[in-house]
């Protein structure tokens, strides 16, 4: 068994902190940071650290995609490249020092033709075999279609393969039913995707199982933030309470859990025990300066700190 990673709209990640964030000045920023980052990318370094083979695959080019790969290939993760026409997109994340606040700024990504989308889903289609895990995580690039995910879930359940979806809006929407096993919104994801207000965890419960119901997915993972997260099938409903932490950084928080929770139920933990090991990776990223990601240490140190109660 293998695991592999797709990043549709992979970038190089830039963080920086600065004093003040204001207006019409120019802002004196600290020594910036970069590192490998979208969706997929950051769950392949993350199982990288864990010991696990994985394969990560994505599109890429211009100079900022040569940055990319070279970074990722410091931190010895295997990887496949989708060779593109455009530039790589960069992503910026800065800290105001006085505030605490992160500002977040995400940039479309390069536009990618129905030749190179096609070439994304073929070449990671080669590489399934029955019995493997393809996760796909990220937003979409300008060019593809809101029906890409679909399509390659699709391509992945003909290989016998396992798919697994961490991604939002049309994309996410559209690729409900198409044969994935694992799917991992956040709360805002599952509020825009249900049209409604999402307050507390009864309500994200009954949301979550109405999908698992109408067969958008055969397993919900959702994550709440500082609430922790939900694990949902038909079978069984789990809630965990995160530890608490004093963030660094929320970057990166989302795909460590991700992560950990595809490699735990790969091992063939319980499913009450991968979501605890889930919460706290997903805990311990926050403790990483830019896209650092969970470190393997802290996980174990928050996994028993972990509540885990049954729905």
């Amino acid at each position: 068994m293998t695991i592999l990673t797709f990043t549709a709209n992979p970038a190089v990640d830039v963080f920086t902190e600065v004093d003040h964030v204001l207006p019409g000045h120019k802002l004196r920023c600290a020594e910036e940071r970069r590192d490998a980052g979208g969706g997929g990318i950051n769950v392949a370094r993350v199982l990288k650290r864990f010991g696990e083979s994985c394969v990560a695959v994505f599109p890429a080019g211009g100079p900022i995609g040569a940055l990319l790969q070279s970074l990722v290939s410091a931190e010895g993760v295997p990887h496949e490249i989708v060779p593109i026409a455009g530039n790589t997109r960069e992503d910026v994340t800065v800290v105001e020092r006085a505030s605490g606040n992160e500002y977040r700024f995400v940039m479309p990504g390069p536009v990618l033709s129905p030749g190179d989308a096609e070439l994304c889903v073929a070449t990671l289609e080669a590489r399934v075999a029955g019995g493997d895990i393809v996760v796909a995580s990220g937003s979409l690039p300008p060019g593809l279609p809101a029906d890409f995910y679909a399509t390659l879930a699709r391509r992945v359940a003909g290989r016998r393969g396992q798919f697994v979806l961490d991604t939002s809006g049309a994309a996410l929407a559209a690729a409900l039913g198409s044969g994935i096993h694992l799917l991992k919104p956040s709360r805002r994801e599952l509020c825009d995707l249900s049209g409604v207000d999402l307050p507390d965890v009864p309500s994200c419960l009954a949301q979550c199982r109405q999908l698992v119901a109408r067969g958008a997915a055969e397993l919900i993972a959702l994550t709440l933030g500082e609430d922790g997260a939900l694990l949902v099938s038909r079978d069984f409903a789990f809630a965990a309470r995160a530890p608490k932490v004093l963030p660094v950084s929320s970057v990166g928080a989302g795909d460590s859990f991700l992560a950990v929770l595809v490699l735990s139920l790969a091992q063939g933990k319980n499913h009450r025990d991968a979501l605890a090991a889930a919460v706290a990776a997903g805990s311990a990223a926050l403790l990483s300066v830019g896209t650092g990601l969970c470190q393997v240490a802290d996980v174990a140190r928050f996994t028993p700190q972990v509540e885990v109660t049954s729905l």
